[in-house]
């Protein structure tokens, strides 16, 4: 009998097969003391299992590439950290197998990731991959992973760890779902960048029986459990005109009746650029160049090393919009050379704009890099500051920009509330707008974007977050300058009719993302997208703004 479970949809598309469920994770070791003898030994037990998970991870980077291979050689870094290794040393010492020096290691830290403010907490999923990886190593057991199977399904998990998402196959895992999760964390950001179907925080998903035939619409967020043939039939057909849509649309992005709406590529660094090309970006919205800086956390990337990167996005796109974020460090993205490691609340603290300006040599190498990196080549460069926080921040940047010789526009992220309250007085210091809608969800609910539990608050239909975007495109109207949107919401289809609808001028997203959004958008005008951005506007949930969103552009 066909029932229907309802998620959070992260990545478009149909996936219909049968139930797979992940690999368990690894058992807790037996806690049995050792002589004092064999410690040395057990040390080098758990040396060798370290960097063997860790050349592991770096490898499934490079074949990754991508936001996958930063998400992954992050990863690796965790299992590598010196304090971590220091004391998994001490418990051997004093008695632990190498095994149970790891895991209660990386207990006492997971312990302490937790209680550090959610943002932070959101990290405890990648740091309960590592250790279960040395673990399962040590004990010479399977690592826990992505089941073997000869045929296609779908694929189930309490969450997916980065290493596990990066690298699966599209032609074996037709979809997956997990329990935990939202739509901004690392495996949904992945699944749309492998143009994956996908669907998180469903409950109950891990109680879904093994071999159990599903449908996953990774746009809804529906699970359909033993869909009936007409279902089926149903399902595939939409899946089928989607893809004749996609097949028919091409060129810039714009409404049916030809308002334009440039489409452009989020990307992490060069790696990006082919998949951005492919897709018809028009240009780049939003290049995040704090994927340089991971490289190394003890010391920033040299002045020739970040030229050299940044040169060869700016080339990809000759004639295009290449819009840069200066580095955004903190929080969940900590540099040891630069972000404090004593904050109680690193989200609320010094992150993005706020580090830079408190280490200006930082920031003045990368703008000076940036300004040697545009030289002489024909590509329409704008510089953009995060975590704007009013006027007196934007001036900040712009003047830090301009002592750096740097020919561009600059702009100023409205990832916080007050700079979307106040978005006409930011203006005055900068050329552009860009919202941020992950980080701005994130502060507009106080809802951390990575815990599954509250995202519900993370949804960018919520009617408060699409009154802020409104705010913003209307100060940039009224100031005669531009507001795009660079995050997540830009992805959805029918989200980026009513951001259009809202008055955003330009809309950034995963490459894999862009023919979705443009053949949606070739089917509505303008007024249509105006109408369904009030309907939405108007609505007192996001369940309801998706709704009537919908219900205006079908006609109904």
């Amino acid at each position: 009998m066909e029932t229907t479970l309802r998620g959070v949809g992260v990545s478009h598309g149909v996936a219909i097969g049968e139930v797979r469920h992940m690999g368990t994770a690894v058992l807790e070791p037996p806690a049995k003391q050792i002589p004092a003898e064999e410690a040395e030994r057990e040390q080098g037990r758990a040396r060798q299992a370290v960097e063997a998970v860790a050349a592991d991870l770096n490898a499934r980077g490079n074949l990754a590439g991508g936001e996958a291979q930063a998400v992954l050689e992050a990863q690796a870094m965790i299992a590598q950290d010196p304090e971590l290794m220091a004391d998994v040393d001490r418990r051997i010492a004093v008695g632990s197998t190498a095994e149970r020096g790891v895991y209660d290691a990386f207990s006492h830290y997971r312990e302490l990731l937790a209680g550090a403010g959610e943002y932070m907490a959101g990290r405890v999923a990648d740091l309960d991959d590592v250790r279960n990886r040395i673990v399962a190593r040590l004990l010479g057991v399977p690592m826990p992973g992505v089941p073997d199977s000869d045929k296609p399904y779908v694929l189930i998990a309490r969450d997916l760890a980065p290493a596990d998402t990066a690298l699966l196959d599209p032609a074996l895992v037709l979809g997956f779902v997990t329990e935990e999760g939202g739509p901004t964390s690392h495996s949904a950001i992945l699944a749309r960048a492998l143009g994956v179907p996908a669907v998180v925080a469903l409950p109950g998903a891990g109680e879904l029986p093994e071999g159990k035939v599903i449908a996953v619409d990774g746009s809804t967020g529906e699970i359909f459990v033993e869909p009936t043939a007409e279902k089926r039939a149903e399902l595939e057909k939409a899946a089928e005109e989607r893809k004749a849509a996609l097949a028919a649309s091409s060129g810039p992005g714009a409404t049916s009746d030809g308002h334009k709406v440039p489409l452009l590529a989020n990307v992490g660094g060069p790696a990006d650029v082919p998949a951005a090309v492919e897709a018809g970006a028009e240009g780049v919205g939003l290049f995040r160049t704090e994927f340089l800086f991971l490289d190394d956390s003890k010391k920033a990337p040299s002045e020739e090393k970040q030229v050299e990167a940044y040169r060869k996005v700016l080339e990809a796109f000759p004639e295009g919009r290449v819009v840069v974020r200066v580095l955004d460090a903190g929080a969940d993205k900590p540099l040891d050379f630069l972000t404090p490691a004593d904050e109680p609340n690193p989200a609320l603290g010094v992150r993005g704009l706020r580090t830079l300006l408190e280490n200006p040599e930082v920031m003045r190498t990368q703008l000076t890099a940036l300004a040697k990196a545009s030289e002489g080549l024909p590509v329409y460069l704008e510089v953009m500051a995060p975590m704007v926080a009013d006027r007196a921040d934007a001036k900040a940047f712009a003047d830090a920009c301009r002592a750096a010789g740097l020919q561009a526009k600059f702009g100023a992220m409205v990832e916080i509330p007050s700079a979307a309250l106040r978005a006409r007085s930011v203006l005055q210091e900068v050329e552009f707008l860009s919202i941020g809608t992950n980080d701005l969800a994130q502060y507009t609910f106080a809802a951390d974007r990575q815990v599954g539990a509250v995202s519900r608050l993370q949804d960018p239909w919520q009617p408060a977050l699409l009154d802020l975007v409104a705010l913003s495109a209307e100060a940039a109207k009224a100031e005669g300058k531009s507001c795009g949107v660079c995050g997540e919401a830009a992805s959805d289809p029918l989200l980026a009719c009513v951001l259009t609808g809202l008055g955003v001028t330009s809309l950034s997203m995963g490459a894999a993302s862009i023919p979705y959004v443009r053949a949606t958008l070739a089917k509505y005008t303008l007024a249509q997208c105006e109408r369904a951005a009030a309907a939405a506007r108007a609505a007192e949930s996001a369940e309801e703004a998706r709704a009537a969103a919908q219900a205006v552009l079908s006609g109904e």
